[in-house]
């Protein structure tokens, strides 16, 4: 979708507009949604980080998804001067000046600290949040000393963009992501995140990401999601804990998945950006329990990806069960 072509929608008379989920766990799916609730939702950002009419904002992602369409919202919102790129990973490339208000996507901001150029212009954004999957410990070392506000976002398609925030640098920086204050949180008995936001969703949304709630009962961090549960042998181990474990040892893209085993009942399985299988099962002996080493090493040319960057689980059990 161009930038015309939103427009044009937004403005066709019609109260809803059609978007499609991010396709992490499956395919995408359409959504028609209120654009009157999408106003709401950008106001809550605009106003969270204190965004004024005139203020630069960079479209750097697809308006296909939810992350794009409500940048160009809030800037209609709020009167933002729109600053529209090309999506690609390298979204700062060719700017000669940093716009006040970004949205990136982890990749986006990781290919932007290793140009010079384009992380110069990264530290000089006043308001930059990132959103669409996991900003890792790595990234975070990289961002926690930056001169201006850096964000991590947590939200999904259903929220129309995201409903709390967790700061990533400063004297504010936080393992913990604070919802806006018209949110409120908490947990059902499987351990997942129920949201509870009137402004953006019309009814309670039950979340797949096992979540714990602080004590304060406001503040939350994600686990994992209830889907990348691997079931092995009566061991339940969260995908996201074990790739979390490695990403000090491991320099080269990988992605723990699972494959059904008349044994175990579920397998881990590791796809990875190498042929030099052998090195690293050893890492993973040295550095993970017993029961989470893979089973399983497959070497893959790319990690499975969606449109959006986000992982994509799916795409990379069907790789497993080939192997």
């Amino acid at each position: 979708m161009t930038l015309d072509e939103f427009y044009a929608e937004w403005n066709n008379g019609s109260d809803k507009i059609l978007v499609h989920t991010s396709g992490s766990t499956g395919t995408p799916k359409p959504m028609m949604v209120e654009k009157r609730r999408m106003e709401a939702s950008a106001t809550i950002t605009c106003d969270f980080l204190k965004l004024k009419a005139g203020d630069t904002a960079l479209l750097c992602m697809p308006l296909d998804y939810i992350a794009g369409k409500m940048v160009v919202v809030r800037s209609i919102v709020r009167n933002l001067k729109l600053i529209s790129v090309k999506p690609s990973g390298h979204p700062l490339q060719g700017l000669t000046e940093a716009p006040v208000f970004a949205a990136m996507i982890p990749m986006q901001v990781y290919n932007s600290l290793n140009v010079p150029e384009e992380k110069e212009l990264l530290m000089q954004i006043k308001h930059l949040i990132i959103g669409g999957g996991a900003v890792d410990e790595k990234m975070e070392k990289e961002l926690k000393d930056f001169p201006n506000a850096v964000w991590s976002t947590y939200g999904m398609t259903e929220t129309l963009s995201h409903i709390a925030l967790r700061r990533l640098n400063g004297q504010e920086t936080s393992c913990w992501y604070t919802p806006f204050d018209s949110v409120d949180v908490s947990v059902n008995n499987e351990g997942c995140l129920v949201i509870d936001a009137p402004r953006v969703a019309e009814a309670r949304i039950v979340t797949n990401d096992i979540a714990e709630i602080a004590k304060d009962g406001r503040h939350f961090r994600i686990l994992g999601r209830k889907d990348n549960v691997i079931n092995s042998g009566g061991i339940k181990i969260q995908i996201e804990e074990v790739e979390a474990a490695l990403r000090k040892h491991l320099a080269m893209p990988y992605m723990i998945t699972k494959k059904n085993d008349h044994k175990f009942g579920e397998i881990v399985v590791m796809l990875v950006e190498s042929t030099d299988t052998d090195n690293i099962r050893k890492i993973c002996e040295a550095y993970l329990p017993k029961y989470w080493q893979p089973k399983r090493y497959v070497s893959v040319e790319h990690i499975p990806l969606t449109q959006t960057g986000k992982p994509a689980r799916n795409e990379a059990i069907k790789i497993a069960d080939l192997s």
